[in-house]
This record gives structure tokens, sequence and C-alpha cells, in this order.
């Protein structure tokens, strides 16, 4: 990476901690890179309050209908997508409401297709693609915050109203200046150096999983710390998803089971058939009266 105005970036200078790494034995390797990622957590505890900032304003764009999407190239993108697929069978929030979108496609999520990252005409193409409104969100996610594909993205965004949010985990970048709110951990330098899979990569996926997760519960996907909005599409959740019946209304496994079945399966819906005496279409008019909080909907 050439260095910008004669300054490397932290996310590709030297670890003094790891030049010898290479000649410990393999528990000391392991302990080496242990006390590094003890670091991640307290630099992203620094940066709750432009954590909270972002989180305040995708919920309110997603209460008006908006969407978030994450984009990235690389480790950063593929982080981006993996957060977006898990929200659909955690909060049955439906596929286009949140989006990862990774240079180069699903290819590139098997694949290195890294030279994708250097083409700024790229991200703007794929987030015009989208037609992004003032209630939709973007958190371009880059290490170094200078990935080009990402900055085209971030630039497009702005263009339409929407809300732009860059995370990435070194200070001053393009991307914390091109942006409404940076979310910048700094990790600091990695274990291999310029390897930002590591300790750069887990700042954000900590990031990525507080962002996706409190914003779920602010829009109702939750009762208490229960997954009430869970997808029930196997086995394992279908049980999951009596448990959780079973937790709230101190009712049995047949009477959870009996409900889930006369609800197709719909967790909120079952439970406020069981506590209100309601039939499936009372329960889920009750539900969208309350914008899908169960804990309003049931008293």
């Amino acid at each position: 990476m050439k260095p910008e105005n004669g300054l490397l970036r932290i996310t590709e200078a030297r670890n003094p901690s790891s030049m010898n790494i290479d000649k410990l034995e393999t528990r000391q390797i392991l302990d080496l890179i242990n006390q590094e990622d003890r670091n991640v957590a307290l630099a992203v505890r620094k940066v709750l309050p432009a954590i909270t900032q972002a989180v305040e304003l995708i919920s309110k764009g997603m209460r008006k209908g908006g969407r978030l999407f994450y984009i990235g190239a690389g480790t950063s993108g593929r982080l981006g997508v993996l957060d977006a697929v898990e929200c659909m069978p955690t909060f049955s929030i439906e596929p286009d409401r949140v989006i990862g979108i990774l240079a180069g496609g699903k290819d590139a999520m098997f694949k290195s297709q890294e030279d994708l990252e250097d083409k700024f005409e790229c991200g703007v193409e794929e987030i015009r693609n989208y037609k992004l409104t003032e209630v939709d969100s973007l958190v371009g996610i880059a290490a170094s915050g200078t990935t080009p594909y990402v900055l085209g993205a971030i630039d497009e965004a702005k263009k339409s109203g929407a809300v732009s949010i860059g995370l990435c985990c070194a200070e001053n970048s393009p991307l914390e200046k091109a942006v409404d709110i940076a979310i910048v951990p700094i990790s600091g330098p990695e274990v291999l150096t310029g390897s930002t899979r590591m300790k750069a990569g887990t700042a954000q996926k900590m990031v990525l999983n507080m962002i996706s997760t409190t914003v779920m519960i602010k829009l109702g996907k939750t009762y208490s710390n229960l997954m009430v909005d869970l997808n029930p599409s196997n086995n394992k959740l279908r049980e999951r998803a009596k448990n959780i019946f079973m937790t709230i209304t101190g009712t049995d496994y047949d009477i959870a089971d009996d409900f889930m079945q006369r609800s197709n399966f719909n967790l909120k819906a079952a439970i406020i058939m069981y506590t209100k005496g309601a039939t499936l279409e009372e329960a889920i008019i009750s539900l969208e009266e309350h914008y899908g909080y169960l804990a309003n909907a049931i008293g």
C-alpha cells in the first residue's frame, strides 16, 4: 500500500510485539494473538457514541420503510454480507431490508477478487442500482478507510440523501471525512502486518453485530432478550420458538406446540393468541396496531 502524504496507515504498520512471531512456539504465538485481540473490545468501546448515533438514524429510517445497506470489498465486504444474511433468520426481516454488498458479488465471497476494490466507479454504479432515498442508510466498511469502491458507494449514497456511515480502523481517512457518521475503532497494527482480517476484522464484526442487533431491538424484534421474531425455518428453530413461547407464557410443551401449529409458527401471534384469547387474524391485527412490539400487544 502506498503511504498517503508520507504517512503509513496504522492498519498497515508493523506491530512491535510480533516482530519475532516466526520464531515462537505454537502456544506463544497463540498467546500473542490472544493478547492483541483483547485490545479490540476496548477500541470498540471508545466509539460507542458514534455507534449510538448510527443506530438512532438507521432505526429512524427503517421505521419509515427504509433499508440498511452494508458495502465493502474483501474481508470487510464479506463481514457485511455475513451480518446482513443473518438478520433474516434471526429477526424475520424481509430480505430486501438489510442488504450486504460485496465488490465482485457472490463469486468474491468464496474467491478473492481484491482488485475490484480499486474501482471508485464500480461502487457508484452498484449503489445507483438500488435507488437509495433519504430513509435508507449505507454503512461503508473498509479497514484502512481508503477503499475507492467504498468511497464511490458513499459518494453516490449522499447524493440521494441517504444516511452515510463509515466503519474503518484508521484515523483521518478519506472514508471518515466523507460520511455523516464515522465509526473508527483503532485496533492497532496487526500481528501479521497488514492482515486486516484479524484485529480490524474482529473490530468490524463486533460493530456490525452491535448495529444490526440494536436496530432490530429498537424495531420491536425482541421481547426482553428473546428472539420472538425468529424465522422457524427448520426443526432446531421451531423447537427454539416453542421454548420461547413456554418461557414467556409459563405453559408446557404441548400447549406451546398447539399454539405454534395454530399460528402457522408465527411466534408473536401465537403468544398473543394464548395470552389474549385471540384468533390468529386478531393477533396479527394487534401486532400491526402496535408496530410489531409484542410487549405492547400483550400489555
